[in-house]
C-alpha cells in the first residue's frame, strides 16, 4: 500500500513543495507514468506532472496499472486562488456531488461525484497549524480548512494542500518548506510515526460531516481544531442547492423542497462511511447558515436516511 503525493510543473505552489520535499533524504528514482517523473521514498511515492492537476483523471488507477502497487491514498499538491487574495495555507477533500448532469465542468470532476476523503485531513490541518506558528507564517498566513470541491476524478481516499492565494504567495520558499514539512512529518518519512493513520488511530470512531456554512467552513472547522477529531466531506450552503415550495410553479402545492441537495449529501456521507471503515458518520449542522425551511428539510431527510446528527462534543474524545 502506497501514498500518492502528485505535483505539477504548471503550478509554482506545486512544484515548489514538492522540491522542498525532494530536497529532503531518503528518495529514490522511481518508474515513469506515462513519461512523468516518479520518485520513492519508503511507502510513499511522489509524482511529477506537467498538466493542471484537476484534470488529472484516475490517477490512482493509472499508477496501479502502471506498477502493480495499490494506492492507499492520495495528496495532491496544488495552489489556492480566492478573491480576497489573502495568503493562506489550506487543505480540502474534493469532489463536485453537486453539479447536476451536462453543467459545465470548470475545475474537473464529474456531475454527483465525490472522492472519499483523505482521513488525514483533520490530523494534518491540525499538523499544519503548528508547522506554521512555528515557522512565523501566522498571522501573515492563515490556516484553513476549505469545504469540498474540484476534481479531479478519483477513487482513492484523497486531498488537496494549498498555498494561497496569488503568484508572489504561490512562489514563497518559506510556505513550500513548510507545506513540505506537512507532508514529511504526515506520512512519517523522518523518525516521527505518520500523522493522520485511521487504521492505526481510530480509538475514538466518530467523524464529522460538515454540512452548511461558508466555504471555509468555520462552524466545522472550530471543531477539528480540537486534537482526535477525525472530518470527512464538508458541503458548503451553495453546493446544498434547495428550490423552496413556496416559490415552486405549481398547481399542486407541493411542500417537497426540490434541487439536487439530497444527492448531494447522499454522496458526501456514502464515500466519507467508505474512508473510514469500522467508524460512525455524524452529520454537523452550521444550524444559523440555513433558513428555516432549508434547516427542517435537511433534518428530516437525514433522519428518513439514518443518519444521525451530531453535536461539537460528540466528536471530541474526551
Amino acid at each position: 500500500m502506497v501514498t500518492l503525493v502528485v505535483a505539477t510543473s504548471a503550478d509554482p505552489a506545486s512544484i515548489g513543495p514538492a522540491s522542498s520535499l525532494l530536497a529532503m533524504p531518503g528518495w529514490h528514482p522511481g518508474p515513469s507514468l506515462q513519461d512523468a517523473a516518479s520518485y520513492t521514498n519508503k511507502e510513499v511515492r511522489l509524482i511529477k506532472l506537467d498538466k493542471r492537476l484537476v484534470v488529472e483523471n484516475h490517477l490512482d488507477k493509472r499508477w496501479e496499472e502502471a506498477t502493480g502497487e495499490t494506492v492507499d491514498d492520495v495528496v495532491f499538491l496544488s495552489k489556492h486562488v480566492a478573491s480576497s487574495n489573502r495568503p493562506a495555507l489550506t487543505i480540502h477533500p474534493i469532489g463536485t456531488p453537486h453539479l447536476r448532469e451536462g453543467e459545465a465542468l470548470i475545475a474537473g470532476g464529474k456531475p454527483g461525484w465525490a472522492a472519499p476523503p483523505n482521513p488525514r485531513i483533520g490530523p494534518w490541518f491540525r499538523l499544519l497549524k503548528n508547522i506554521a506558528n512555528s515557522h512565523n507564517l501566522v498571522p501573515e498566513f492563515e490556516v484553513t480548512l476549505e469545504a469540498t470541491h474540484h476534481g479531479p476524478e478519483i477513487n482513492s481516499p484523497t486531498m488537496f494542500v494549498e498555498i494561497g492565494s496569488t503568484e508572489e504567495y504561490w512562489k514563497r520558499q518559506d510556505a513550500a518548506q513548510a507545506i513540505a514539512l506537512l507532508v514529511w512529518e504526515g506520512l512519517g518519512l523522518g523518525e516521527r510515526i505518520a500523522v493522520g493513520n485511521w487504521s492505526r488511530d481510530n480509538d475514538r470512531n466518530k467523524i464529522l460531516l460538515g454540512i452548511g456554512g461558508g466555504h471555509y467552513v468555520p462552524r466545522h472547522m472550530d471543531i477539528v481544531r480540537k486534537d482526535g477529531v477525525w472530518i470527512g466531506h464538508m458541503l458548503p450552503g451553495y453546493s446544498l442547492l434547495m428550490e423552496d415550495p413556496r416559490e415552486a410553479k405549481s398547481p399542486t402545492n407541493s411542500t417537497v423542497v426540490g434541487g439536487t441537495w439530497r444527492e448531494t449529501i447522499r454522496v458526501a456521507f456514502e464515500t466519507t462511511k467508505l474512508a473510514f471503515p469500522g467508524g460512525e458518520v455524524l452529520a454537523h449542522l452550521d444550524h444559523k447558515s440555513f433558513k428555516g425551511w432549508q434547516r427542517n428539510a435537511i433534518i428530516r431527510f437525514l433522519t428518513e436516511q439514518n443518519i444521525k446528527i451530531g453535536k461539537p462534543s460528540d466528536f471530541c474524545p474526551w
